[in-house]
This record gives C-alpha cells, structure tokens and sequence, in this order.
C-alpha cells in the first residue's frame, strides 16, 4: 500500500508525556519527535546497572531505530540540553530515571530540579520529556521509596505547569490533558 509522505507536524518549545509503566508514553514520545522531520536528539537517563537492565536499555535502542543521536545523561541532563541545536527535536526518555538517579547520587533534588527546568526553557529546540505517573498506587511501604514517590509527583507537576502541552498514555492510547485540542497519532 503507497501512500503520499506523512507532513511534519511541528512541536511546542515543551511536550510532557506521561502514564504509568509500560503504557505506551516513551513509543508515542518517539512517534512524535519524529514526525518532526528534523534530526532527533535522544537524552537517555537509564544506567546498567545489571543485566536485565543492559538488555531493556538494548531493546529501547533497537525499537527506537537508526536516526537517533543518542546522549547519555544520567546525571547531567540539564547540560546536554544546552548542546541540542535549534534545528533539532529533542526527546528526554525519562524524566523518572534522572530523578532517581539524582536521588541516589544525594544530590540536592531541588537545586536539581531548578537547574533542569531552567534548561528546558533555554534549550532552543523543541523537547518531549516522557516521565512516569507514580502516585496511582499503594503507598509505599519504605521511606526512600515514598519520598521518591512525592519527589516524583511534584516534579511532574512542575514539567506540566512549564509544559505547553501535556499528553497523558494509558494502555497505548494519547489523551491530551493540556495545550491541545487532540493528539497527533
């Protein structure tokens, strides 16, 4: 089946995309950066730690496909923004992972934070920033993991109140919350 070339959509300076693990956000983030049709910049978060975790990391990358240039950042997210071109399309897969990362490191969370939304604005291409809504389950039963959990709720709130659009996936299916009036497929 032929059919005429797709035309590139064009994205606001920032799309938040969020949804519960495994629903589809990351895939649906990658679909939308690439109908851009500029060059596709990937900020990764994730590290190694074990072999479960090379092989999804693995996995993401071959899903995601060639055209990708992908940057590394566990920890130094806000600095690899400043190095996206204006050309660009940026997608930062995820916003969760870098915060536990940070969390980890014992780092100051919101000196962090701060630091990474004011590199959101100033990045001059457009970015997708995919994070994980962790508030709709049980209370956790450790302190480490409810303060990440409350870290993680009022980070999102903080990327949805800078975002221009915010897009929430559940079970594979958009459903935009801000900024649009319905999503790109």
């Amino acid at each position: 089946m032929t059919g005429s070339p797709q035309a590139a959509i064009s994205l606001p300076k920032l799309t938040l995309v969020v949804g519960g693990a495994r629903s589809g956000k990351s895939g649906y983030a990658e679909r939308l950066v690439t109908a851009t049709q500029r060059p596709r910049h990937y900020i990764a978060t994730a590290e190694a730690w074990d072999a479960e975790m090379t092989a999804r990391i693995a996995r993401h990358r071959a899903d995601r496909g060639d055209g990708w240039i992908t940057h590394n950042a566990p920890l130094t997210a806000a600095a690899t923004l400043a190095a996206i071109p204006a050309e660009a399309a940026c997608l930062f897969d995820c916003a969760t992972l870098w915060l536990t990362n940070i969390l980890l490191a014992e780092r100051d969370i919101e000196a962090e934070i701060a630091t990474l939304l004011t590199a959101l604005t100033a990045c001059p291409a457009p970015i997708v920033i995919v994070s994980n809504e962790v508030g709709w389950g049980i209370v956790p039963e450790n302190p480490l993991a409810r303060a990440f959990r409350d870290h993680q709720g009022r980070l999102n709130q903080r990327l949805a109140a800078q975002a221009d659009t915010v897009i929430t996936v559940i079970a594979g299916l958009p459903l935009a919350l801000k900024g649009a009036d319905r999503c790109p497929k």
